[in-house]
């Protein structure tokens, strides 16, 4: 099972009133196991940077005036998520943002379907509790000592880690092992009637091996086993 754990940095809240993305970071998981693929890529907003929304992310009008558009690299971002669900904190925020942005890159928007927001999935496994991302790693105990300000790669690679700890830990092997000792079982009992008789092996120490074993004890002081 392939997904697209993800995160999207913003020049403010809504696509509507002319707020763009300026980062998007994604990670590949396969079994609810990061695969070590990524996609990551800063853009050109075309806009302004307002102060809020810097202090958060930290990226500048000056920093982002080199990057590419995201038109031109909306290809790139679709090859690499292609069909896969795709998580993110609070994803209909984000789901927002790519949509604006691939239907001004003349691209059709990504089905809602695919969306799996993981503010959802905590709600409901902590009822009452923070939800924040910060939150959860220090819920589950997730190191994000090396987070300063937000980024889209960074807090995605750290999303990937709660969302397994929201989906059940790193257990998932178990119901492998589970299904794999039911069919040896079944096998055993197929089988058991058609199996060859073999005499059993002899295990009996030899003559040779005795008299080793003598001639070591006496190099022991005082053993146990000799009292």
């Amino acid at each position: 099972m392939r997904e697209i754990i993800f995160d999207t940095e913003t020049t403010g809240f809504d696509p509507k009133n002319g707020d763009r993305m300026v980062e998007i970071g994604c990670v590949e998981m396969i079994n609810r196991v990061e695969t070590g693929n990524s996609y990551h890529a800063y853009f050109n907003p075309q806009r302004s940077m307002p102060a809020e929304a810097e202090a958060v992310h930290g990226l500048s009008e000056a920093f982002l005036a080199d990057k590419p558009l995201f038109a031109e690299c909306a290809q790139e971002f679709l090859d690499f998520v292609q069909d896969s669900p795709m998580v993110a904190h609070n994803a209909t925020f984000d789901f927002n943002f790519i949509n604006a942005e691939l239907a001004m890159a003349g691209h059709p928007a990504i089905d809602l379907d695919r969306m799996v927001d993981t503010i959802v999935l905590a709600k409901a496994k902590h009822p009452g509790a923070k939800l924040s991302l910060d939150a959860l790693c220090s819920r589950y105990g997730i190191d994000r000592s090396h987070r300063t300000k937000h980024g889209a790669l960074l807090d995605a690679e750290l999303l990937a880690q709660v969302y397994v700890e929201l989906r059940g830990g790193r257990q998932i092997g178990l119901e492998l092992v589970a299904q794999t000792t039911e069919i040896v079982s079944e096998t055993k009992v197929l089988t058991r009637k058609d199996r060859p008789f073999r005499q059993p092996r002899p295990h009996a120490a030899t003559d040779e091996e005795l008299s080793a074993h003598a001639e070591f004890l006496k190099s022991v002081d005082t053993p146990l086993w000799g009292a």
